[in-house]
């Protein structure tokens, strides 16, 4: 799209510092970022909204923004990340192009991700689940699996110890409050 800021960065246009490209996805870093290193996975095809992204795509671009989450802490030793998506002008979407951000946290930052709570009577929480139930049924790939399997840390211990210290698989399990 001509005329969106997004898609004249993804074609060169308006020059960015790019830390990932490949024939669907391009992340770059946010000039005007919360944190140093806070970082956009953006399609390179035009998607105004989440919904309307493939979700092969979606999963990707998630699956990118996971492996730039990685990097982060291990290159910048960030102590955490934020990755949230603003789908829609008002949960803050500025620009009309789907993208994952990924921002760096550091304790005592003053970066501001927090929100007042809203309690709901029991009576709104049953209408609200109810309706999003109703809905996801229609929707498809939704199903309904076990409880995931505890994670035994002296497993873990033990396996870190055979693997590789490069593995980022394991150094992830490392950062599990």
């Amino acid at each position: 799209m001509a005329d969106c800021i997004i898609c004249q960065i993804v074609e060169g246009k308006i020059p960015s510092k790019k830390v990932y490209e490949d024939d669907e996805l391009v992340a770059i870093l946010d000039v005007n970022g919360a944190n140093p290193g806070h970082c956009f996975v953006i399609p390179k095809q035009h998607f105004p909204i989440m919904e309307q992204v493939p979700d092969n795509i979606i999963a990707k671009a998630f699956s990118v923004a996971n492996k730039i989450s990685i990097s982060i802490f291990d290159e910048l030793k960030a102590q955490g990340t934020n990755l949230f998506v603003a789908n829609g002008i008002p949960a803050g979407q500025k620009v009309a192009h789907f993208m994952i951000n990924v921002v760096p946290r550091y304790e005592g930052d003053i970066v501001n991700m927090t929100w007042k709570p809203r309690q709901l009577s029991e009576e709104e929480m049953s209408a609200v689940e109810l309706k999003i139930k109703e809905h996801s049924e229609n929707i498809g790939g939704f199903s309904v699996s076990s409880k995931p399997k505890s994670l035994d840390s002296k497993k873990i211990e033990s396996i870190s110890s055979e693997e590789d210290e490069d593995n980022y698989l394991m150094k992830s399990l490392t950062r599990i409050p």
